[in-house]
């Protein structure tokens, strides 16, 4: 029996040429996924169901079924800069910065009180976002990826202030 030769199908077996393609295509997800860079600009929460073309299997996601929905506050914590938002959909919150571009989503966390969703939106890139519920108009989220080409990462504080206007 031969020690030295690689199983079929290891990552050994395979050419040098794949075995850094492979390579490659993992460091370019994982440098996109938790690239550090802020832009304040965020979208607006829109109408749409986070879990309508889920790859969850339609799973709705606890944690914001206890939201309030109207108007929010949103203020981010790097900048204090704070934007209002009508929050109709409590799910629109999982794509704020991609808004309403179409996107498979993937629930990591579903709890009661967080959310993680990762989101992959084709031609327009990719994002995870964790939403922690502290009471029905108080929430922490934390959002990053990637948004046509430009990493991003940003922490938002969300009040519900009232009905939407």
């Amino acid at each position: 029996m031969n020690h030295d030769r690689p199983l079929p199908g290891s990552s050994l077996a395979q050419s040098p040429r794949r075995r850094i393609g492979t390579a490659a295509v993992a460091l370019a997800s994982v440098v996109g996924l938790f690239a550090m860079a802020v832009d304040p600009a965020i979208s607006t929460a829109s109408d749409y169901e986070a879990s309508s073309s889920s790859q969850s299997g339609g799973q709705s996601l606890a944690a914001l079924a206890t939201l309030e929905k109207g108007q929010w506050r949103l203020r981010e914590r790097n900048s204090n800069a704070t934007r209002d938002i009508c929050v109709t959909n409590p799910s629109a919150l999982v794509q704020l910065r991609h808004g309403n571009a179409q996107c498979s989503h993937f629930v990591i966390e579903n709890t009661a009180s967080q959310a993680t969703v990762h989101y992959t939106c084709p031609g327009h890139g990719h994002g995870r976002t964790t939403i922690s519920v502290e009471t029905p108009r108080l929430i922490q989220l934390q959002t990053q990826g990637v948004i046509d080409g430009a990493p991003f990462s940003s922490e938002f504080e969300g009040r519900r202030t009232g009905n939407c206007r």
